[in-house]
């Protein structure tokens, strides 16, 4: 599976997700630990560290060869001083997982955004683009997403780039500690017909 890299702004570029991304992505996850735990599972230590998040990202490479899973990061290119060694900073990240074939085309869209940079329009973006991906890269029909009850700010991210909520879905993921009811979401992409397996 071929993934693109896109400019969103002068500043940020979304690219795929590589091993090479292990410690820029642990920095990242590491200083937006408080803004992004209620929203996420409770994680151990290790995944705030380059080992841990490198070890995460060997088996997403599996499943991108597999065509399970695709990933993005976000990265802020105006900031090359701030990074450990002088490099960008993960501004955020956009996973499409449990990507199907076949009659269903379909995956579950996922995003999350470093505190520095919640609040700026980039995941509206970000969702855009890789909507557009799913489409025309990866033959896509529909993506989901899911929110918890009360977040409201993911929820006008994912009206602005189109999706519809269908339904609700009790005790839907084990989030901060506990099994948390959701909205669903879907965005119908294209009416074509699934491409021959």
């Amino acid at each position: 599976m071929e993934l693109r890299t896109v400019r969103l702004t002068d500043d940020i570029v979304l690219r795929p997700a590589t091993t090479a991304d292990a410690g820029a992505l642990a920095r990242a996850y590491d200083h937006s630990r408080d803004h992004l735990g209620p929203w996420e599972p409770v994680r151990p230590p290790e995944f705030f560290t380059a080992a841990g998040q490198l070890a995460g990202l060997q088996v997403y490479e599996q499943e991108r060869a597999e065509g399970l899973r695709a990933r993005w990061l976000l990265w802020d290119e105006s900031a090359p001083g701030a990074g450990e060694g002088g490099g960008p900073v993960v501004a955020g990240g956009i996973t499409l997982s449990n990507i199907a074939g076949g009659p269903f085309r379909s995956a579950n869209l996922g995003y999350w955004m470093h505190v520095a940079y919640a609040g700026r329009g980039i995941a509206t973006s970000a969702v855009t683009a890789v909507c557009a991906a799913a489409d025309a890269d990866l033959g896509l029909h529909r993506l989901e997403a899911g929110t918890l009850l009360h977040n409201a700010a993911s929820q006008r991210v994912l009206a602005k780039c189109g999706f519809k909520e269908f339904g609700l879905a009790p005790s839907y993921l084990h989030i901060n500690g506990a099994w948390r009811d959701h909205r669903l979401f879907q965005r119908l992409l294209n009416d074509r017909a699934p491409a021959a397996n």
